[in-house]
Parts: C-alpha cells; sequence; structure tokens
C-alpha cells in the first residue's frame, strides 16, 4: 500500500512540476557556478600575468650585467619600496648565459622548479620574444613563469631571464569559491523545489477545483459552473472549455429528458385510444361491423402513432447534430413556388385563397429536402389555422445579408402568452372559437421550422395578433454573406 501511496505521489502533476523546477534551478546554478568558475580563474591567471609583466619591467630596471658576466641590482637598499620590488622579482628567478650556463638564481627556482634546460633556452634567445610556461614544483603547486632576453651594458650579449609568481594563492582563491558554491547550489536546489512545490500547488488549485466539480456533476446538477479566476491564461481557458461542455451536456440532457417526457405524454394519447377500441370490440361488439369499426378506428390512432414516434426520432436526430444537411445552390423561390402549387387544392377545398410574391430567381446555400419541409409546415400551419374566405401570403424578398421568406395568414392569430412557446416541441395553442373543430396536429411542425432555420445559419421569428392573424418570418443567410453570418446574424435579428 506505501508502495502504491508513493508511487501515486511521483507520478502527480504537482511532483513531476516541482522536479522540474528543481532540475531547473539545479542546471542553472551548476551552469553559473563552472562559468563563474572559469571567469574567476582566468581573471585572477590575467592579474598574475600583469603583475609579472610589471616585474619584468621593474627587473630591466633595477639588473645590470657588466662584462665580466657578474648580474648586479642597483637598488637603494634604504627604500623598503625597492627592496620589495626587487625581493619580489627574485622570488622566482633565473639569470643564464647564452649557451645555458646559469649564473643567478633563487632557492624556489633551483630547488622546486629546476632550471630550465639548455635547449629552451636557445630556443627563446633563438626566437628573440618572451615565453610563458606554466610549470609546477615538486609539490605539485603551478607558478606562470616568464621567459626573456636581457643584454649587457658592454658588449650588448643577450642573456636569458626566467621570473614567476606563485598561482597557489589564486588556486586557493578558486577553491574557496568552489565549496561556497558546493553549500549554495543544495541550499538553492531545496529554496527552488519549494518554491516550485508552492507554485505548483496554487497554479494546480484551479485545476483540482475543476476535478472536484467534475465529481459532483450529475443528470441532476448540471447547472454546475466554475467561475473563472479572470487571469486570462491556459487555466482560465480550460476553465472556459469545461464550462462548456457542462453546457453541451446540460442541452443534451435536457434534450434527452424532453424527448422522454414527449414521448410518454405523446403516445399515452393513441395507445390509450387503441386499447379502448380493442376494448370495445372485443367485450361489446355484436357483429361484423362493429368490429370493423373498432379496428378502423385502431388503425388510425394506430397511424397517427407511428406519425409520431418518426417525427420525434427525425427532430431528435436533427437536434442532436446526427441528421447532416446536403446543402447545394438552390433557387428558393422556385422550391417556394412548387410547395405553394401543392398546397392549392388543400387551400380551395378549405375556401383559403393563397397569394405569392416571389422574385423570377432567388439563390441560397441550403439542403433541398429541408427547406421544403419548412415551407410546407408553414403553410400547413396557415392554412389549418385560417378560416374560410381568409387569406394567405407566401413572399420572398432580399434583404442583405439575408433573404427573408414571409408567410402570412389572416387566420385567428396566437394569444401573446403562447408566442415564447411556439416553436417547442408539442406545445399546441388552445381551440379558437372560430375554429372549433380543427384538426389537430402532432406540434411538431414548428419544431422542424425552427431547427431547419437555425441549421442553415439564419432565425425564424413570428409576430401576431389574436383575431387578425399571423406573421413568420424565416432569414436565411444570403450566398454572399455565408462566411459573415455569424457576425451579422444578431444585428439582423428583431
Amino acid at each position: 500500500m506505501r508502495f502504491r501511496s508513493a508511487r501515486r505521489f511521483s507520478r502527480g502533476l504537482r511532483f513531476r512540476l516541482t522536479a522540474s523546477y528543481a532540475v531547473f534551478f539545479a542546471v542553472v546554478l551548476i551552469a553559473v557556478a563552472v562559468l563563474s568558475k572559469g571567469r574567476l580563474e582566468s581573471s585572477l591567471d590575467d592579474q598574475t600575468r600583469l603583475t609579472v609583466e610589471q616585474q619584468w619591467a621593474a627587473m630591466k630596471g633595477y639588473l645590470r650585467i657588466q662584462g665580466d658576466r657578474q648580474p648586479r641590482w642597483f637598488f637603494d637598499r634604504n627604500d623598503p619600496d625597492e627592496s620589495y620590488i626587487v625581493e619580489q622579482i627574485r622570488r622566482v628567478y633565473m639569470l643564464a648565459s647564452a649557451d645555458g650556463a646559469p649564473l643567478q638564481w633563487s632557492t624556489v627556482y633551483r630547488e622546486d622548479l629546476g632550471f630550465d634546460s639548455p635547449a629552451d633556452i636557445r630556443r627563446v634567445l633563438a626566437s628573440g620574444r618572451p615565453s610563458w610556461a606554466l610549470r609546477q614544483d615538486r609539490r605539485k603547486q603551478p607558478y606562470l613563469i616568464r621567459a626573456g632576453l636581457v643584454y649587457d651594458e658592454e658588449h650588448r650579449r643577450p642573456y636569458y631571464v626566467a621570473i614567476g609568481r606563485s598561482l597557489a594563492p589564486n588556486r586557493a582563491i578558486v577553491r574557496g569559491y568552489t565549496w561556497i558554491f558546493a553549500g549554495i547550489i543544495p541550499l538553492g536546489i531545496f529554496c527552488g523545489s519549494l518554491m516550485g512545490w508552492v507554485a505548483a500547488g496554487r497554479a494546480l488549485a484551479p485545476v483540482k477545483e475543476v476535478a472536484r466539480a467534475a465529481q459532483r456533476i450529475s443528470g441532476s446538477n448540471l447547472s454546475l459552473r466554475i467561475p473563472s479566476r479572470e487571469a486570462g491564461d491556459e487555466l482560465d481557458y480550460l476553465i472556459e472549455t469545461f464550462n462548456r461542455m457542462i453546457e453541451r451536456l446540460e442541452r443534451n440532457f435536457q434534450q434527452i429528458r424532453q424527448f422522454s417526457t414527449d414521448v410518454s405524454h405523446e403516445l399515452r394519447t393513441p395507445i390509450t385510444a387503441i386499447r379502448g377500441q380493442l376494448e370495445v370490440a372485443l367485450f361489446n361488439a355484436q357483429n361484423t361491423e362493429q368490429y370493423r369499426e373498432a379496428a378502423l378506428n385502431a388503425l388510425q390512432d394506430t397511424e397517427r402513432l407511428s406519425q409520431i414516434v418518426r417525427a420525434l426520432l427525425l427532430l431528435s436526430r436533427a437536434e442532436s447534430g446526427q441528421l447532416a444537411l446536403q446543402r447545394a445552390r438552390l433557387d428558393v423561390a422556385a422550391v417556394v413556388r412548387d410547395v405553394v402549387e401543392q398546397f392549392g387544392i388543400p387551400a380551395e377545398a378549405a375556401g383559403v385563397r393563397l397569394s405569392t410574391s416571389l422574385p423570377s430567381h432567388c439563390e441560397v446555400t441550403a439542403d433541398r429536402v429541408q427547406i421544403e419541409r419548412m415551407v410546407a409546415n408553414l403553410l400547413s400551419n396557415a392554412v389549418k389555422y385560417t378560416p374560410s374566405g381568409g387569406e394567405v401570403r407566401v413572399s420572398l424578398r432580399r434583404m442583405p445579408p439575408w433573404i427573408e421568406l414571409a408567410v402570412e395568414d389572416t387566420g385567428c392569430g396566437i394569444p401573446p402568452q403562447h408566442l415564447p412557446h411556439i416553436f417547442e416541441r408539442f406545445h399546441r395553442v388552445p381551440e379558437s372559437a372560430s375554429q372549433p373543430n380543427r384538426e389537430k396536429g402532432l406540434g411538431l411542425g414548428l419544431s422542424f421550422v425552427s431547427w431547419i432555420a437555425k441549421a442553415h445559419g439564419g432565425s425564424v421569428q413570428v409576430a401576431s395578433v389574436p383575431g387578425r392573424g399571423s406573421r413568420f418570418s424565416v432569414l436565411l443567410p444570403a450566398p454572399a454573406a455565408l462566411s459573415q453570418t455569424a457576425a451579422a446574424q444578431p444585428a439582423a435579428k428583431r
């Protein structure tokens, strides 16, 4: 159990972020330490080289070699500054003749470093240029040596001179610096890890909140939303995406609940009617005619039940996005003209006059089948709710960037309290006194109209005055404005 807990902890995002902080701080501190150490060492060596150069210039002022090959140092021994300078020069010092024979030297040079070889001396004298070398004494202590030549005052004969300075103090400073960083780096890594742990905890707090919210979400609690942090960062984007997902889930659940409610409500009536007809036929029918009448009524209710099921399934598929539109260039004026002609006979039988105001040609990019269904549903309702002697007018006009299809009637109208719900499934306006025996519909036609308009990037509105009639207006995007539909649609709504 402990192993699993430790493994789960080590795989946690907070632990991995903290580990990343620790590695980052370690790499940065080590890189800084290495670069600083190299820079410090180089700076100290450059300073030592400059000091040796200064000593060389001073040595040429104090050292004299006369004709007897005897080097002499000329300085004021009572002057502490000159005495100190000469002492520093002769601490690491060797003078040799042109053939490599040592003439004068310091103890350090003879016992610790050892005399330079005649070959090296001749090479320096032959080049005529100063030579720099890094040498170690018997204790492995480094020395920086500058070698060159000087001339005697009488015959101008060349002599080999080497002076130097120990680099041990420089290396001691570098070692001290290294030990300081050896203590700072673990402390820095610890502080960086602590800061990383705290920062990761704060950064992941919204993620944990999202996770806790997701655990609280259920079919009955889909209204839950996570408030934005107003930081404009990736976590706010995650919260926004999560909230949008919950909104989609809520809509889908509502559709499912609505579908279940609609099915149970709408199927109950025809099923009850079918059962009643069959029970009447079973218990009360006396002859073949009564049995036939009961079977005919049951068959009619069965057909109505079948229509409801088909319409519900089609509408549910449409609203859930499973019904794909087959978009193509379409002359909507010709489509409306054809549908109006189909309703000519039913309108004439109902005593309703149909009139149109259509352009000769009007193109949209749309699904022909769905546009025909939309126009047919609007005309069916208009004819059904218009009394004999009334009129239904169909018009089509361009309103850039939209095309408006309007169906107006002089029927009974819709009471104001029903207008907000007119496009909901199975919503029916109560019967009016002027049309008490009109045929009842399924209550799904206007729901189809609303979906078809929205699926094409448009909208549908209704205006109605009870007793005077209704006007349904469908706005569809014109082909040239399809790319700007989302931006223009709010301004087009009335």
